[in-house]
């Protein structure tokens, strides 16, 4: 009967293990960075439900990202993409936008500019509303699109189309 307790045991704590590491693994992948066709250019796009626990890992990951990043290899801009968030998805107005005046202080005295793009415009009203002070010094953008061409003429490049 011993035995079977201490194997149990060790099976609840190889178990509790096994999940530590899942969530670590759907954490690192719940926050995808793509680099951009612009160079020194990433573009993070922002999925699901934004509880403060998870704005906390998505702002957090894009700070050491952009840290190592700018550091290692010339990063410059941040593009934080809302697309994919409604109204439902957002938590609290005034956490989102604590949370989004962090990141851009943060990167911005890392040097590296914030681009903020896809709101909608319900959440666009609810950030509006939510008296928040940083919502008129935001660079934001109503596409992906939109911000790589602002960012291209920002830096005289453009595209050439191969015949």
């Amino acid at each position: 009967m011993e035995r079977e307790v201490d194997e149990l045991k060790q099976e609840i704590k190889e178990l509790k293990r096994q999940i530590k590491e899942y969530e670590e693994l759907i954490n690192e992948i719940s926050v995808p960075v793509i680099p951009s066709i612009i160079p020194e250019t990433i573009l993070v796009p922002v999925t699901g439900k934004l509880s403060p626990d998870r704005l906390e890992l998505i702002f957090t990951k894009i700070s050491e990202t952009a840290y190592r990043l700018s550091y290692n290899e010339g990063l410059n801009t941040v593009i934080i993409d809302f697309t994919a968030i409604s109204q439902k998805e957002l938590g609290e107005i005034d956490t989102l936008g604590m949370y989004i005046e962090n990141v851009q202080k943060a990167l911005n005295l890392m040097g590296v500019d914030v681009l903020f793009v896809g709101f909608t415009p319900a959440v666009t009203q609810d950030l509006i509303q939510s008296g928040l002070s940083i919502v008129d010094n935001l660079n934001t953008f109503l596409s992906f699109r939109a911000a790589l061409r602002h960012l291209m003429k920002k830096r005289g490049l453009t595209f050439e189309q191969i015949r």
